[in-house]
């Protein structure tokens, strides 16, 4: 019988067992953290106070930030607990929630592709521009961005999820990431991650194209 376990936490590597650096590495993202969490709120609450700034681009760049806060939100302030009481555990359905919502590529991808298209509308068609790119032309590009993210990561989750898991629990990186854990599986998981890097690309082949 193969070694399965039966998983209730990971352990997360971490940056290192030195207590001095443990706390530097705390002070560091605490910085980090804040500069982005304030940056990020500005833009919010700039653009949703501003009338000026009601605009498609705006409107995408808000998106943006909605996605830098959420995925910094839920990878770093764990990593940053772990470094200031010397614990490198995390919960089963932590490690889950983390990288189902940590990697939002595809949404900001698909956001970044749509501000260049509003662009070339602009140039290509002045005249119709205003009718082109309305307000519900611009929720509907931006809840394509978020469904296409939500179903990206809800797939290489289940991929993830059923990968049957043994031996030593330890993540080798300061959050639960999937190519860490996938190196975690009972058996070869090779097909695994050409799948993942298969429907990664196509993806970012739907954004160029």
């Amino acid at each position: 019988m193969s070694n399965r376990t039966i998983v209730t936490e990971f352990i997360l590597r971490g940056f290192s067992d030195v207590r001095e650096l443990q706390i530097l590495h705390f002070v560091l993202f605490l910085v980090l953290y804040l500069a982005a969490l304030v940056g990020n709120l500005l833009i919010t609450m700039l653009i949703a106070l501003s009338q000026q700034l009601h605009t498609p681009m705006y409107f995408f760049l808000v998106n943006l930030s909605i996605l830098d806060l959420g995925s910094i939100s839920v990878t770093v302030p764990k990593s940053m607990a772990n470094s200031l009481l010397d614990t490198k555990s995390i919960s089963y359905t932590g490690c889950i929630f983390q990288f189902f919502a940590a990697p939002p590529g595809v949404d900001k991808e698909k956001i970044h592709t749509q501000v260049p298209y509003k662009e070339t509308k602009h140039l290509c068609s002045p005249i119709g521009y205003e009718r082109v790119m309305n307000q519900k032309a611009c929720v509907h590009l931006a809840a394509g961005a978020w469904l296409s993210g939500f179903l990206y990561s809800a797939l290489h989750t289940g991929n993830t999820l059923a990968v049957s898991l043994c031996g030593s629990l330890v993540v080798d990186q300061f959050f639960c990431d999937i190519p860490q854990l996938l190196k975690l599986a009972c058996h070869d998981s090779g097909r695994n991650e050409i799948w993942v890097i298969a429907f990664s690309t196509c993806f970012i082949v739907s954004c160029f194209v």
